[in-house]
């Protein structure tokens, strides 16, 4: 990486365009409130990282730093300080991986096309991959640079093959994976359905309002490969109970907001429970105060 140049240089956020199957989400929450804030308030202290795009003479593509760039963008500056590497798409997608994987929160699907993204240009760069593991390296090249990819996080190459396959599911199912509704063997198993068939699932899914056990997405996986599968056979599946499985109460939480508009979403169950706990109460002194008119 010779020419690069290592000081930060202000470039127009006109300028700067985005990393074409960038992985990690950018959402307007309030830790993006308040990194705009801080920018108004202070500028952006840590420059982004961009690389100058082929065939251009002014553009950049940006490698780390994208809620920085949002956060500008909002904060309404014209310009923000950036470092310059010249480097290839592949060597942009490696470093744009690595620059992100260790975030303190990395939702599944984040993961996954981390992953991937990074499995790619380490395959269309052809480098020797065994050279700088320091781990049992695996027989097939595959699963070399798939090694080299989970090193670094502590993810066996299984592991991380096993996060590339959910880059298979369809959106809503991979949803439904960041919130913590379906495990990642789940999800692993759901992968192998195609789409269509895995869209057959999510009607299944909403309609009776549970999400498959490892077991069952297990047994829907062997089914579509075995041509058995339909929303019948999936309906039937999810409608049998689930081993030592206890029966739950569902509340719309739409009915607890008219409640308690004011209690946040996390910490419903314990609203729950205490209201719970103060009928009863109610109820038992009902009781005595009957049985002591008696």
């Amino acid at each position: 990486m010779n020419n690069n140049l290592k000081s930060p240089v202000n470039i127009p956020v006109e300028k700067i365009r985005p990393f074409e199957g960038h992985p990690y989400k950018v959402l307007d929450n309030e830790e993006m409130n308040s990194l705009i804030d801080s920018i108004q308030q202070k500028g952006v202290i840590s420059p982004i990282v961009v690389r100058p795009l082929e065939n251009t003479d002014d553009e950049y593509e940006i490698i780390s730093g994208h809620r920085r760039l949002r956060a500008s963008v909002k904060a309404g500056l014209e310009t923000v300080p950036a470092l310059i590497y010249a480097v290839s798409r592949d060597e942009a997608a490696v470093m744009l991986v690595d620059s992100n994987l260790h975030r303190e929160h990395i939702l599944p699907s984040e993961k996954a096309f981390a992953y991937k993204l990074k499995y790619d240009a380490l395959k269309s760069q052809g480098k020797r991959t065994d050279l700088t593991l320091r781990q049992i390296v695996p027989k097939s090249d595959s699963n070399r640079t798939l090694s080299v990819i989970g090193e670094s996080m502590g993810d066996g190459y299984k592991t991380v093959e096993r996060y590339i396959r959910l880059t298979n599911l369809i959106p809503e199912l991979l949803n439904m994976m960041d919130e913590d509704k379906i495990a990642l063997s789940v999800g692993v198993e759901l992968s192998f359905l195609d789409e269509q068939m895995q869209y057959d699932l999510l009607r299944v899914i909403e309609e009776l309002e549970c999400t498959p056990s490892y077991s069952q997405a297990w047994h829907m996986h062997r089914d579509f490969n075995e041509g058995t599968l339909t929303i019948e056979s999936m309906e039937n599946t999810l409608a049998s109970e689930k081993p030592n499985q206890k029966p739950m109460c569902k509340v719309p939480i739409e009915k607890l907001q008219k409640i308690a508009p004011k209690v946040k979403d996390k910490d419903f169950e314990d609203f729950v429970l205490k209201a719970c706990e103060h009928y009863y109460k109610y109820l038992q002194r009902q009781r005595s105060r009957d049985r002591d008119a008696r």
